[in-house]
């Protein structure tokens, strides 16, 4: 009972982390603006490991790599305290389960990287209802519009219903479902 509820808190905190750190990589990469109160929270709950790491690793043109490796180890940490809160011989487990290990890492960047463009689809829906002029629009447009312009594109708005936000949150959920889960049976077998 007890290792269930630890396991429940890890992955719950640990997975919120990264999904702070992604949405920080991918607020820089879209280039949303950040004088909002999303983009404040983000960098205030952010900024006690993003500034001590980004001295350590540079960015690389548009890509801040140091939000993105601070992700990949939250997931590296996840996955390494879940083994151990589960008493996996990680001392003695073979080479294969360190490679699983980093490959379940680069995963969950992968599957937090998707539940972000979900979410934000999701609000960006949600508050065209209820008010689409709200602080964080900016940012949610920005994040967004590289999934939905091309769908866009493909698929015009009927009747002045944008339905781009349906079909991108189903193939954001196709590619979890499908890809995602696949690799990580697989990468599950190593253990």
């Amino acid at each position: 009972m007890f290792s269930s509820a630890l396991d429940f808190l890890l992955t719950t905190v640990l997975n919120l982390l990264t999904m702070l750190f992604l949405l920080r990589f991918f607020m820089q990469l879209c280039r949303a603006p950040f004088n909002n109160p999303l983009a404040y929270m983000v960098v205030s709950l952010t900024d006690f490991a993003v500034k001590p790491v980004r001295r350590i690793i540079p960015s690389l043109g548009k890509l801040d790599l140091s939000t993105l490796f601070l992700a990949l180890i939250t997931q590296f940490l996840l996955q390494l305290c879940l083994l151990w809160v589960r008493d996996f011989p990680l001392a003695m487990a073979g080479q294969s389960a360190w490679f699983g290990l980093i490959g379940m890492s680069f995963l969950g960047v992968l599957r937090t990287s998707l539940d972000v463009f979900f979410y934000a689809i999701m609000l960006q829906v949600i508050l065209s209802w209820v008010n689409p002029h709200t602080p964080i629009s900016s940012v949610l447009n920005s994040l967004t519009r590289p999934i939905l312009e091309p769908i866009q594109r493909i698929l015009p708005m009927a009747s002045g219903i944008d339905f781009s936000p349906i079909v991108a949150l189903i193939f954001l959920q196709m590619i979890n479902v499908s890809v995602v889960k696949t690799i990580e049976m697989q990468l599950l077998a190593l253990f």
